[in-house]
C-alpha cells in the first residue's frame, strides 16, 4: 500500500464539520488497517474468513466499550 499524503480541509476552506473534513481519511485508514490485519493473520496461517471474523469481533468490542464510556 502506498503512503500518499492526505489533505484535510481547513475550517477556512469550506464550511463543513470536523467529521466531514476527516471522514475520507478516516475511511482510508480503516481500510488500510483492516488489510494489514488480514494480511498478518494470513501470514500466521489463519484464513481470510477467520481474520475478518476476528476483526469484526474487535470492532464490536470497541463499539461496546465506547457505548459504556458514554453512559
Amino acid at each position: 500500500m502506498s503512503q500518499q499524503p492526505h489533505s484535510i480541509v481547513t475550517p477556512d476552506e469550506h464550511i463543513v464539520t470536523a467529521r466531514e473534513a476527516l471522514e475520507l481519511l478516516y475511511l482510508h485508514l480503516e481500510q488500510e488497517a483492516e488489510a494489514k490485519l488480514v494480511a498478518a493473520a494470513m501470514r500466521a496461517g489463519w484464513s481470510t474468513e477467520e481474520a475478518l471474523s476476528a476483526i469484526d469481533d474487535l470492532k464490536l468490542e470497541d463499539m461496546q466499550a465506547i457505548a459504556r464510556r458514554k453512559s
